[in-house]
């Protein structure tokens, strides 16, 4: 082994068996590199040496499953616990499990809080929206007040005059438009050719020529 390879695995030997020791719970090689390669920079290479060395000194734990080797803290360094201290420990567990609960939701409440605030206008930009709205107001109150001082107004009895002159036009519309329908019909019954070529023959123009639908009654 290089010497620059020694100190790099002597270097991760300190640092592992104090990431074991007080997370004291099982990795597989992989997982500590994934856990320490940001913060200190440790190559994989070096890791894995690491760690079988400390399991050839005895100062951690290896077992194999399957064919992954898994690394663990030595138990017997640590104190007994009795059923007592797991008992206050598990009320710890609780007693933080439920703070963090509690954190996580103000985070969440602040998150959703900030994200209101960041869509809201600002005091300049309401102040210029202010502004804007004052304008189109002016716009439309100075438009009514024109309407208002016009003197082509349409009473009701001419609106409902129109309304009638209307239904009579359609209404004749309606029944001439019928009565030519039922000519042409009754010449098309003996004539030889088609009824478009009738109609250009004859020059006749239909509504559906000029894209003309008849209202409704």
């Amino acid at each position: 082994m290089s010497k620059g390879r020694a100190e790099a695995v002597a270097g991760a030997s300190g640092i592992l068996l104090r990431y074991l020791q007080e997370q004291n719970r099982p990795y597989s090689a992989q997982d500590v590199f994934g856990n320490l390669q940001r913060e200190h920079g440790l190559g994989k290479a070096a890791v894995v040496k690491a760690l079988d060395q400390l399991a050839q000194q005895g100062k951690i734990k290896e077992k194999m499953y399957g064919k992954q080797k898994i690394y663990f803290a030595d138990q017997e360094q640590f104190d007994t616990v009795s059923d007592a201290d797991l008992q206050v420990l598990d009320a710890k567990i609780v007693a933080l499990t439920a703070k963090v609960q509690r954190l996580q939701q103000g985070c969440r409440h602040m998150e959703a809080e900030l994200k209101e605030l960041a869509s809201a206008l600002t005091t300049p930009e309401m102040q210029k929206e202010i502004q804007e709205l004052k304008k189109e107001c002016a716009g439309y109150t100075e438009r009514l007040k024109n309407i208002k001082a016009a003197t082509n107004h349409v009473t009701p009895e001419e609106k409902e005059q129109v309304y009638r002159e209307r239904q009579r036009y359609c209404k004749e519309w309606r029944k001439r438009k019928r009565m030519a329908t039922e000519l042409s019909d009754a010449i098309l019954e003996g004539y030889p050719k088609s009824k478009k070529q009738f109609f250009e023959e004859v020059g006749i123009e239909t509504d559906e020529d000029y894209n003309l639908k008849l209202p409704d009654p």
